[in-house]
């Protein structure tokens, strides 16, 4: 996550990343952003940066993730459309609902998936188990 404020002061930016278990938080001029940024994530844990870039760079999609939650289990109680988003952002992917909701239909459709409840309120278990 990264949030860019302007304090009421044009020469000073604020930028606040999130992600998992760490935040950062940075204020700086504005024409020095350039260099802030690139100081900034060369400074962060092994891993954490490359691993959003490289997943990106292999296409995780949503339903990739989805069905990694269902091979781990996760669907083996029932979860809303809430709860998965926040599992997914726990986990540090942040995707629109449209698109989660889509990836659950596709699971649902493929069998993987059942839902139960009524539309709006769809709660989403494990319908197979995963294969060894």
């Amino acid at each position: 996550m990264l949030n860019l404020s302007n304090n009421n002061n044009k020469s000073q930016i604020k930028i606040r990343l999130k992600k998992g278990s760490w935040e950062i938080e940075v204020e700086c001029p504005e024409d020095k952003i350039d260099e802030v940024i690139p100081k900034l994530l060369a400074s962060l844990p092994m891993g954490s940066v490359q691993d959003d870039r490289a997943a990106i760079s292999r296409g995780i999609t949503c339903k990739t993730l989805l069905e990694q939650l269902w091979k781990e289990g996760w669907f083996l109680q029932d979860r809303t459309l809430y709860d998965v988003d926040e599992e997914l952002g726990r986990r540090g992917y942040h995707y629109d609902k449209s698109a989660v909701s889509h990836s659950l239909t596709d699971l649902t459709r493929e069998g993987v998936l059942t839902r139960v409840g009524l539309p709006r309120s769809y709660r989403y278990l494990q319908k197979k188990p995963p294969t060894p």
